[in-house]
């Protein structure tokens, strides 16, 4: 019952979060602003891509667009992922988010060089006979551990622009 009242809670603030970093650019951001179809989240600018693509082709496609697959710090942050890969146009249960360990087993880290201090791991994950990149699950917002090489939608991240006066 807790967990069901704090997922409600989450979900109202992720809600009215959401209604606010729409609109672009807004001085109740610090005059930052994203590209569009980009949602802003404090200093930072995220966006859904619907074509599944393997983990390091999703990289190259977020490196393309000025950024890298998203990074996850917060609960906060990996409920607004959360609800970006639920609002896209696919049904697949899952998309990639950065995290992987596929250099030295066990020793995750991020795409684009962020310190590791969130993790959302679900029940038996990380579980290396999956896989060494981790993907996040739509229905809950846990993530586990997948092959690198299977094509999933995925979301990017990259600072925000600050307009100047």
């Amino acid at each position: 019952m807790e967990f069901a009242l704090h997922s409600l809670f989450l979900l109202c603030g992720i809600s009215g979060l959401l209604t606010g970093v729409w609109a672009f650019p807004s001085k109740k951001s610090n005059d930052l602003f994203c590209p569009k179809g980009w949602t802003l989240l404090d200093c930072n600018c995220y966006v859904y891509e619907d074509e599944p693509r393997t983990f390091a082709d999703a990289e190259a496609v977020c490196n393309i667009l000025g950024g890298n697959l998203v990074s996850i710090h917060s609960d906060l942050e990996n409920a607004v992922v959360q609800q970006l890969i639920l609002a896209g146009t696919n049904d697949d249960d899952e998309a990639w988010i950065g995290l992987h360990d596929t250099i030295l087993e066990d020793d995750f880290i991020w795409t684009d060089g962020t310190v590791e201090d969130f993790l959302n791991f679900g029940p038996g994950q990380p579980n290396a006979l999956n896989g060494n990149c981790v993907a996040m699950d739509e229905t809950n917002g846990q993530w586990e551990s997948a092959l690198c090489t299977d094509d999933d939608e995925y979301v990017c991240i990259k600072e925000a622009h600050r307009v100047f006066h």
